[in-house]
């Protein structure tokens, strides 16, 4: 028999607001996402996809339906169980890199350590071997107005991958850089995804860059108008 899925959405809704001005971002979504999936989200402002990846980085709930991690209905979880699933399992890249400006790139790299409470050998240990992942090993000690908008985001994404998440969620990660640093960005993201398995969830507007996911969702109108498989580029 076949395993179920990482992630498994049945029929959600999310709502907004009530009564006459009550909105559906979300009007019945079904989704299966497998383990070592490169996903690529992508439809129109106002289609559902920011609020599609709210649900699944843990950071909102459906107002109905149903959402398994692992098999675990995340819908029923607190704020602080899902705090705590985000902390454990889940990775973010943003748009914005989001990096502390006065800060070094090992220091950014090492915060989400920092919250855990691991000691500071364990972070340094950690964090370098993420800035090594992501080819930055030899700038950990520049700050994010030393490095190009590319390194920024390539220690984003070490921030992102430091404590050894099984999701990682990318928001536009390559919004803000221009086509060659976004294909450096994407082949990232694509060999971390084959190296070390991990699932990769990316919002994106670009048709070339979401080109590289394994499987395109396509939303409209709060519904997905259709997925399609394997679009990834060689």
């Amino acid at each position: 028999m076949a395993s179920e899925p990482l992630i498994r959405l049945r029929s959600v809704v999310k709502t907004f607001g009530s009564g006459a001005t009550a909105f559906q971002a979300l009007r019945g979504i079904d989704l299966d996402i497998e383990e070592g999936d490169f996903v690529a989200i992508m439809g129109p402002s106002g289609s559902g996809k920011s609020t599609m990846m709210n649900i699944l980085g843990c950071l909102d709930v459906p107002t109905e339906g149903e959402f398994l991690f692992r098999g675990h209905h995340v819908e029923s979880l607190d704020r602080d169980q899902r705090a705590l699933l985000r902390r454990r399992y889940l990775g973010f890249v943003f748009q914005g890199f989001n990096l502390l400006a006065r800060t070094s790139a090992l220091e950014n790299v090492e915060l989400p350590l920092l919250y855990r409470g691991e000691d500071g050998k364990t972070r340094r240990e950690m964090g370098m071997a993420a800035l090594d992942k992501v080819g930055l090993a030899d700038w950990w000690d520049h700050t994010p107005a030393e490095l190009s908008g590319g390194q920024q985001q390539r220690v984003a994404i070490a921030r992102a991958i430091v404590t050894h998440p099984q999701v990682l969620l990318a928001d536009e990660p390559t919004g803000n850089l221009d086509s060659a640093r976004s294909v450096e960005i994407m082949e990232l993201l694509t060999g971390l995804n084959r190296s070390s398995g991990i699932t990769v969830l990316m919002v994106t507007h670009e048709p070339d860059m979401a080109a590289y996911a394994h499987t395109i969702v396509h939303f409209k109108d709060g519904l997905i108008e259709r997925i399609d498989h394997g679009a990834l580029t060689s």
